[in-house]
């Protein structure tokens, strides 16, 4: 007999009795305001999925011996909801969201879940607060998945009991300037064969420290080199982009390819989608080395450079530091106090009005 999955139909929703007084919209910063209520659904390996429940915000009840705890079984996901002109709210793309939990979950042996009855659950959470939804461009609600382990185990083998739950963010800009870049290779957040492309805990935990180094050098982020090669992934917990004039002399857009190292980012999928439709310059997913950009940098040949994901959509660099030397990436050579470059900000104008509704998407998933 099959075990129950999540069923969105047996959704309870218990409000909470003082209600937070909202947040002035221009103080928002990103990740340290949350809403009033929260998502969970608890599974076991005996009888399945449990009743979703929405409830006041607050603690969580876990073992010390939890095998999230203890072994870092944990996945996460990140995605937005946007307030379209009009007061509508729009989930930009949530599908691909699950669909990357679900194959982060798996991969550290979480229990696979019903994706559709689990947007439907999101959707309602977010029905409940969503007094808290931002109004205007740059502003809107981060949605903050998290699967964990439960089962108090020292065993290394799986957890039995799990935990799904979703809390929600209200969230301001999150790089509304440019960002200098440290070029590490002597650590790495990925490699070949590890779990770079899953969205899991443990992977951010490690970074933690090279990332403080960074900043406390005067750097906002690590761009991080892999091999002997220096080969380009990521940048922080972003994707990174490259627009140049490449060594045949064609203008190029190009980020790292999904090898396995790559974590198989949203805001990156749809910003290649939206390029590939303009169809006025190459747009590739290949391996780039750091000597490649520097040579690039220093013949001219490249435009610009940024960073995309979730939280930030896209920054552009302004400055990468290689090999003892700070290297200058062109922003915008009309204008020397520019943000964005000029094709970083024409991705951003397009991306963000899909999100909001201004033109028509299929991205869109209407509450």
């Amino acid at each position: 007999m099959a075990k129950p999955n999540i069923d969105a139909s047996k959704l309870t929703i218990t409000l909470i009795q003082t209600p937070k007084e909202l947040k002035d919209q221009s103080t928002l910063k990103f990740g340290d305001y949350f809403t009033d209520h929260m998502l969970c659904i608890k599974y076991t390996e005996e009888n399945g999925w449990e009743a979703p429940e929405i409830k006041p915000y607050g603690p969580l009840a876990i073992d010390p011996a939890a095998y999230a705890l203890n072994y870092s079984v944990q996945a996460f996901e990140g995605t937005k909801a946007y307030r379209a002109a009009d007061g509508t709210i729009n989930l930009f793309r949530p599908q691909k969201n699950l669909e990357r939990l679900a194959s982060s979950s798996q991969r550290i042996m979480l229990p696979e879940f019903d994706q559709e009855q689990f947007l439907e659950c999101i959707k309602e959470l977010i029905k409940v607060d969503q007094r808290f939804v931002p109004h205007g461009h740059g502003y809107s609600m981060y949605v903050r998945p998290n699967f964990i382990g439960t089962e108090p185990n020292l065993n290394l083998a799986y957890s039995r009991e799990a935990l799904l739950y979703v809390y929600l963010s209200p969230v301001g800009p999150y790089f509304p300037r440019t960002v200098r870049l440290y070029a590490n290779a002597t650590e790495a957040r990925a490699w070949p064969g590890g779990v770079g492309n899953y969205k899991l805990g443990g992977n951010y935990a490690p970074a933690l420290r090279p990332a403080k180094d960074v900043n406390n050098r005067g750097y906002d982020q690590i761009l991080w080199l892999l091999g002997d090669d220096h080969y380009v992934t990521e940048v922080g917990t972003m994707n990174f982009f490259i627009f140049w004039v490449n060594a045949d002399g064609e203008k190029e857009l190009v980020t790292a390819p999904l090898d396995g190292i790559i974590l198989p980012g949203v805001t990156r999928d749809s910003l290649l989608e939206l390029a590939r439709r303009w169809g006025e310059f190459k747009v590739s997913e290949r391996k780039i080395t750091m000597p490649e950009v520097i040579t690039a940098i220093e013949e001219g040949r490249l435009l610009e450079a940024f960073g995309a994901g979730t939280a930030c959509i896209v920054c552009s660099v302004s400055e990468v530091f290689y090999q003892g030397k700070d290297h200058v990436i062109p922003v915008d050579p009309t204008d020397p106090d520019a943000v964005y470059g000029p094709l970083t900000k024409r991705l951003r104008a397009e991306l963000l009005d899909a999100q909001y509704a201004v033109t028509p998407s299929s991205w869109n998933v209407p509450l």
